[in-house]
């Protein structure tokens, strides 16, 4: 089983923004290796500050929208990219031992993890119903509700490639909020297979 960095039809390791790949202007690049071979396998584009608000700006602007996405919608994508997930985990194990260096059955333990956060976001519904308490006092009431927050970052170290934000993006996205992942330059074609991945569960 093998895997090749993301690439755009430059060579380079890219951003991802609006559902694309995209080259970002900064015109520099990190070189991203095999650590078992030390061979350099690719280069990653390096944003620059531009190319990282462009991002921002897009997951805000995108955030209204999927913010008032219903609850059920939210949650079939979330169960569609569980399944191609579970049918493709052997793709993101293969990227990340390329560009990590851990073995194979260490790289798959890795995406497992990340399932387990995945299968709870699927049944979070029940968990974002509010509350209303009467007479939690004396003549008060107590009223509470769960509301997504807006853009939502993640920086993603370089250890653990896919498990990390993996712990992160499906609980915020299943909730409403719109995500900026920022992975580490020494392993980040994980985080443009898992964007393509969301792409194909169906996430606007």
């Amino acid at each position: 089983m093998s895997a090749t960095p993301v690439t755009s039809t430059t060579g380079t390791i890219s951003h991802w923004c609006d559902g694309k790949l995209f080259a970002g202007d900064s015109g520099n690049t990190a070189p991203v290796t095999n650590p078992a071979t030390g061979a350099v396998t690719g280069q990653v584009a390096l944003a620059s500050v531009a190319d990282a608000q462009l991002v921002i700006d897009s997951a805000a602007a995108a955030f209204p929208a999927w913010r008032d996405t219903s609850l059920a919608k939210r949650t079939a994508i979330l169960f569609n990219f569980r399944e191609l997930l579970n049918k493709r985990k052997g793709e993101l194990a293969a990227l990340i031992t390329a560009e990590h260096g851990k073995v194979l059955s260490d790289a798959l333990g890795e995406v497992g993890r990340g399932q387990e956060v995945v299968e709870f976001a699927c049944n979070i519904p029940y968990l974002l119903k509010g509350g209303f308490s009467e007479n939690a006092s004396t003549g008060v009431d107590v009223h509470s509700v769960r509301q997504p927050l807006g853009p939502i970052g993640i920086i993603s170290p370089f250890n653990f490639p896919a498990m990390v934000p993996m712990w992160f993006f499906p609980i915020a996205i299943a909730t409403g909020n719109t995500v900026v992942v920022k992975p580490s330059e020494k392993d980040p074609s994980s985080s443009l297979w898992m964007a393509e991945l969301w792409k194909e569960a169906g996430l606007p």
